[in-house]
């Protein structure tokens, strides 16, 4: 055996040692389990219309782009979600990616470099994580929610530009960010706050316009939105929303728009009618809403600002088997182990799904709220 096989063999046995080993489950399209593992949190991805949508697209433009969004990968398609996508979150332009992790890595690295300081949320997104370091910037991590410690750092920042990275609500603990104390702080250093809405966008606000709108800091000119179209829409891809001088910039600076393949016409014609849906039914975060804040008193839990329920657990050994025990009984849940957790906390991951039928709801609470009291 080489070093390189010995390393390999040497870095399983650690994993599963310490209970942290993945391993990917293959699903079929007829699956009669019930999901609150995935991101789906309005049932988009099996809504009627947006499926029909998707299909009818793919018939009309094919299955792919065919290139980059500067060659000829640009279509019209593209152009109406960035439209629509602007509307809905009140920013005055956008730009689609293929992925909502691109959008991330796109937004920061090519708006940052070896003269400005990063002012990074110890709680972020690993894509937000991963953009900072490919930048070369300076980077400080502050302590989850800590306001003063960002103000703090920008202080330090000296004649250099800066950029503030946070999410709305935040995918592991399900808080949301500070963002009206971060705009002000933001503000008064001239630094940009870059945000993800991710988990924000479907979920939060009264209509799902996300809580960078709801806050009423859509318009504010040191605020920049990320969002993904693969969860609270169903679909897949990513958006950086702005200004248009911040779109112009992208389209000719940031490398992982400009060298990827263009959003395939599925995934955008999918999106397009899922944010028609959600705009039509402005009632579905209302359901998210009711449903997370019932099942987090059952199971003992803070309520989240968001869709995601974080159920901590005593290891990733007990974390695992209280997963395996919801799945034998037809109830699939995520598990957060480290490295995915920041404070190193193992745990149930539960989505809420608007789309999941009452009494299909109801039994899941049930087996839930039974599985979390005794592996707790």
């Amino acid at each position: 055996m080489g070093a390189w096989e010995t390393w390999l063999t040497d870095e399983a046995v650690r994993r599963d040692a310490a209970g942290l080993t993945r391993r990917l489950r293959p699903r079929g399209p007829d699956d009669d389990v019930i999901d609150l593992a995935g991101n789906d949190y309005l049932g988009l991805s099996r809504d009627p219309v947006v499926v029909a949508a998707a299909a009818d697209t793919a018939r009309t433009w094919g299955a792919g782009a065919g290139a980059s969004r500067l060659v000829t990968g640009t279509l019209t398609l593209h152009e109406t979600l960035e439209q629509e996508l602007a509307v809905f979150l009140g920013q005055p332009a956008a730009l689609v990616m293929s992925t909502g992790y691109h959008a991330n890595l796109a937004v920061v690295t090519a708006l940052a470099d070896r003269d400005t300081l990063i002012v990074s949320d110890a709680h972020i997104h690993a894509s937000l994580i991963d953009a900072a370091r490919l930048s070369r910037s300076e980077i400080a991590v502050t302590p989850h929610g800590d306001v003063d410690a960002v103000d703090q750092a920008l202080a330090g920042a000296g004649s250099r530009r800066a950029i503030v990275l946070a999410e709305s609500i935040y995918s592991v603990l399900g808080d949301a960010a500070p963002l009206v104390e971060l705009a002000e702080v933001c503000t008064r250093h001239d630094a940009l706050l870059i945000v993800d809405e991710a988990h924000g966008l479907g979920v939060a606000g009264t209509a799902g316009e996300g809580l960078v709108k709801a806050l009423g800091l859509a318009s504010a000119p040191h605020v920049v939105v990320t969002a993904t179209l693969s969860k609270s829409l169903g679909a897949q891809g990513g958006a950086v929303l702005g200004s248009p001088a911040l779109v112009h910039h992208l389209v000719n600076r940031a490398r992982p728009f400009i060298f990827d393949t263009a959003l395939n016409p599925a995934a955008t014609g999918g999106a397009i009618a899922a944010l028609r849906v959600l705009r039509s039914r402005p009632d579905l975060p209302g359901v998210v809403r009711a449903r997370v804040e019932s099942l987090a008193t059952r199971l003992g839990v803070d309520v989240p600002a968001g869709a995601v329920l974080s159920v901590p657990m005593t290891s990733p050994h007990v974390a695992i088997a209280a997963q395996a025990e919801c799945l034998e009984h037809g109830v699939r849940v995520g598990c957060f182990r480290p490295p995915s957790v920041p404070d190193g906390i193992s745990r149930l991951r539960i989505t809420t799904n608007a789309g999941v039928p009452d009494d299909a709801w109801a039994k899941a609470g049930d087996l839930l709220a039974k599985v979390v009291e005794a592996h707790r």
